[in-house]
């Protein structure tokens, strides 16, 4: 239970630097950068699902929803995890239903952003794990988005 717990706590701190890198780190890791708003992921996903979706060098419009799924799923798990731990909140039930709930969405979360991430390294011909680690990606071409 201590793994886990301290699991939680770190994912916690994780989750904090991503929020500040969002709002004050540089280039493609600024939420600005690649938050879009709901007409713009669906067209994204339209053109996904027709084979005419552009390159970007930064996240994609689905791309970036995904961020903020995978960052507010996680802030509910450690969340709710810590209220668990709390004299005021522990034993209630929908605290542990929300943090399960929770605990199996981000599996389905993980799996949409693998096969995302794969779906987009096969049609641009990039390895896109790589410019994940690296930071980088090969240069624009014409019709790319920055």
């Amino acid at each position: 239970m201590k793994l886990h717990e301290l699991a939680g706590y770190s994912a916690g701190v994780l989750i904090a630097s991503r929020l500040i890198a969002g709002l004050a780190g540089s280039g493609h890791t600024r939420f600005r950068q690649f938050v879009r708003g709901p007409r713009t992921v669906s067209l994204y996903i339209a053109d996904v699902a027709q084979g005419r979706e552009k390159r970007h060098l930064g996240h994609n419009p689905a791309g970036g929803a995904m961020v903020l799924a995978l960052l507010t799923c996680v802030a509910g798990i450690a969340l709710t995890g810590w209220m668990q731990t709390t004299d005021a909140w522990w034993g209630v039930a929908w605290v542990e239903d929300t943090h399960k709930i929770l605990g199996n969405g981000i599996l389905v979360l993980v799996g949409l952003h693998v096969g995302g991430v794969l779906l987009a390294s096969l049609r641009h011909r990039e390895n896109l794990v790589r410019a994940m680690l690296t930071g980088r990606k090969r240069a624009p071409s014409p019709g790319d988005v920055a």
